[in-house]
This record gives structure tokens, sequence and C-alpha cells, in this order.
């Protein structure tokens, strides 16, 4: 029998935000590329960190300077999500990205094996990937081919040697 909410009720019910911190490597470069990334300015920017309040996301996130002056294991945090609305929207992310200089990890795309998705990767300056995706609707998830390989979004993004 599968657990209900009533069964496992949630610790914080009523969250109104979430928040994200995390240390970059320079933190100037950083502050650049989630701004545009955003598209919002930093409420505070001091030299320490960074704090953009994003309404639209309901996230609060802060970004740090790295003082220990290691480097940074960006291999833990494996990747931070952004949930857009639809197919378009996730294309639309991919051309700002490319415009302000995003390095792209996999262009947009619509994936079947796991959680099927129409999704965008792209690494911020000190290496965190950050996927951009939409789920599915009913129709699209209709369009699965037999082979469920990725298709491609924006012509001539996908691999060499790729129909």
């Amino acid at each position: 029998m599968m657990a209900t909410p009533e069964d496992n009720p949630a610790m914080i019910p009523t969250a109104q935000e979430f928040h994200l911190s995390f240390r970059v490597a320079d933190l100037a470069i950083s502050t650049r590329f989630y701004t545009q990334l955003l598209g919002v300015a930093p409420k505070q920017s001091t030299a320490r960190f960074s704090t953009f309040i994003v309404p639209h996301l309901c996230l609060n996130l802060v970004i740090l300077v790295n003082d220990r002056g290691e480097s940074l294991d960006t291999y833990s945090l494996y990747h931070v999500g952004l949930g857009v609305k639809d197919r378009a929207a996730v294309i639309e992310s991919y051309h700002r990205a490319r415009a302000a200089g995003a390095e792209i990890v996999k262009p947009p795309r619509t994936t079947w094996r796991g959680m099927p998705l129409h999704e965008l990767w792209l690494r911020d300056p000190t290496g965190y990937n950050i996927e951009v995706y939409a789920r599915l609707s009913d129709t699209e998830l209709a369009e699965m081919p037999a082979d469920q390989e990725p298709f491609f979004l924006v012509p001539g993004t996908e691999p060499k040697g790729s129909s």
C-alpha cells in the first residue's frame, strides 16, 4: 500500500521560499552570470556575497566567495534545476544563454528515458551544472519514438554523426 500525505506529512507544510547558498570561484563573474540567468539584479552585493531574491521562482539565492582558496567540489552538487513552462521556453532559454556567452553542456532536447523532459544543460562560471527543463504534456508524451532516442530541439545542435 502506498503512503499518503496523511501517513507522512511534510516537515514544512507552508514553505514560502526556497533558499540556496553555495560558494563560487569568482564572485564578480558569477554575480554577472546569475543576474543574466535569473533576470534580476542582486538585492545585496558585497565583497563577500551576492544575494538574489527571485519572486517568480520563490527563490533566495546567495553566492559566496571561496575563502579557503581550495578548488571547489562541483561534483557534490550535481546540478540545480529550473523548471520552465514548456518546450518553447527551453528553446528560448538556450538562445538567451548563448547570447550571454554561457557554456552549453547539452543543447535543448527532448529526452524520453527516465523522466521524459525537454531539457537544456548549462554550466555556471564555477562549474556547477544548471538544468533548464519543462515537463512534457500528455500530447508530447504520446509522440515518444519507439527507440526513445533524444530529439534535438534546435537544428544544428545534434551531435556530429546524428541524423
